[in-house]
């Protein structure tokens, strides 16, 4: 199955000046999809006000459909920038 990386910004409701577990934060969403081996790793980017993900998806569609339904999604915290297909060279996501 095809690996994706996913950048998602910050939008202005997130407060940087406070800890990242914030606004209604929960880590179930995200675990469920790490338990279901959809997310390989995860995490924010310093300094950048994005995150990065790499998922195991079929397509780029499948990607955005499943991080609809995350909390943060749905509050307008994180807004996805970019999806796309990575071919992985060097390296392994187990």
């Amino acid at each position: 199955m095809p690996l994706f990386a996913v950048t998602r910004a910050y939008s202005a409701t997130f407060d940087p000046a406070k800890p990242l577990e914030q606004a209604d934060w929960t880590a179930a969403f995200m675990d469920t999809l790490e338990a279901e081996d959809f997310v390989r790793l995860a995490g924010p980017l310093a300094g950048a006000g994005e995150a990065l993900i790499v998922v195991r998806a079929e397509s780029a569609d499948g990607v955005e459909r499943r991080l609809a339904a995350d909390p943060w999604t749905a509050n307008g915290i994180l807004v996805t920038r970019r999806i796309a297909e990575r071919t992985l060279r060097i390296g392994e996501v187990v």
